[in-house]
């Protein structure tokens, strides 16, 4: 972290010219949260920054400046003037796009910037920002563990290093072990520490969600993203906004948010494209990004409402992840499945592994060329209708986005 904050020296210290931030930490969830707490901002009438990552098609996608995808000259510019200022120094990739993103919102006046980190949170390169207005830890569980360390407790350590003495944390519902290491963390810094499940709950209503915190409570839609745990996503996101002080938000902003908030490649279903345009009538295709057993949970969870129609995998996985571990929740819910290796992708687990990973759980599996392979073989050995899941990576799911969507 020392390399980017000498760089931001140089650069003026544009982090500490941000607009209030709102940081956030975890291991699954980070991206959806944000999402909605955006939506929620806007349909309020905010200028809101946000960066994010990894990218699904493209590179501007990680940052928002008010609102609007950097454009491809505006990102240009700054990551050369990163680049010169930062001369022959070593620095890492990540480090110079959040500077550039940095340099970008502090140029650009708005009401608030959302922040993801890129890897755990301790050393991270927005960890740089040192007085937030708000810190959030989504779900942790175990994944990056070559660099986080191999136990829920090592990880959870490594997030809590966002959270800043006196500044308020808002935490998901977390692993007991999660739980009792962000707890000591808080009370270490004095660190105002709210948890769903004490502080606010979320539970489905009807056509709708529930959202109560105190004597307080709220009747919204259910959010756009698909999934019974973006419930929880959701709840988080409402408890931030309402966390931020100074911001009165009408309650028509927290319903707009619920129906508008946009996150791809989560349990999203793909209409339209040459993979789509396959498909005969009553099949259908869906694309998620999730790669840790987490991840794999909580498909699980959604496909097992999924029984009126056979479910086909198409998997593909970069190295260092566990493809044994994703499966396992998802055992008897799966009647094929076809492993891929990534197209373009330097770090893709072989299909070979893939399928072994699969195999090892008695699922049906056999290597494809491509995913466009795996679905035509889907459609030609199965007449019914079913539905296509393509999932294991948020790289595998820009590639198929970019052709797909």
């Amino acid at each position: 972290m020392g390399r980017v904050e000498s760089l931001l020296g140089d650069l003026g210290r544009p982090h500490e010219a941000l607009p209030p931030v709102v940081h956030v930490a975890g291991t699954n969830g980070k991206g959806s949260v944000i999402a909605f707490l955006r939506a929620i901002l806007e349909a309020a009438g905010l200028r809101v920054h946000t960066y994010t990552s990894p990218h699904l098609v493209r590179f501007n996608e990680r940052i928002r400046v008010a609102g609007e995808i950097i454009g491809d000259a505006d990102l240009t510019a700054l990551l050369e003037e990163c680049e010169r200022i930062n001369g022959d120094r070593p620095i890492t990739f990540f480090e110079v796009t959040t500077a550039a993103a940095f340099l970008a919102f502090a140029r650009t006046p708005a009401d608030i910037a959302l922040l993801e980190t890129g890897l755990g949170g301790r050393l991270d390169a927005t960890n740089t920002v040192k007085n937030p207005a708000l810190t959030v830890i989504t779900p942790i569980s175990l994944d990056h563990q070559q660099y986080l360390g191999d136990t829920v407790e090592l990880i959870a350590a490594e997030k809590a290093g966002i959270l800043k003495p006196g500044v308020p944390c808002l935490t998901a519902s977390q692993p007991r072990k999660a739980a009792r290491v962000l707890s000591a963390k808080a009370a270490e810094l004095g660190v105002p520490l709210r948890g769903e499940g004490t502080d606010w709950f979320v539970l489905p209503r009807g056509e709708g969600m529930l959202y109560s915190a105190g004597d307080r409570t709220r009747e919204l839609p259910l959010p756009a993203l698909p999934g019974k745990h973006q419930l929880f996503n959701a709840g988080l996101a409402v408890a931030c906004a309402e966390s931020l002080s100074g911001l009165d938000l009408p309650d028509a902003a927290y319903a707009e948010g619920m129906r508008t908030a946009s996150w791809p490649a989560r349990l999203q279903q793909l209409t339209q494209g040459p993979l789509a345009g396959m498909l005969p009538e009553g099949w259908e295709l869906w694309l998620d990004g999730g790669h840790n057993p987490a991840a794999g949970k909580i498909l699980a969870e959604h496909c097992r409402r999924w029984r009126d129609k056979p479910l086909y995998l198409v998997m593909g996985m970069i190295t260092g992840k566990d493809p044994i571990g994703f499966l396992k929740p998802l055992e008897g819910s799966i009647r094929r499945l076809r492993g891929v290796t990534i197209p373009n992708e330097a770090s893709s687990l072989p299909a070979e592994k893939v399928v072994l990973a699969a195999q090892y759980h008695a699922i049906d599996a056999v290597p494809a060329a491509s995913v466009a392979e795996a679905v035509r073989d889907f459609v030609e050995k199965d007449h019914g209708p079913a539905r296509i899941l393509i999932c294991g990576s948020l790289y595998l799911a820009g590639q198929v986005l970019r052709e797909n969507a």
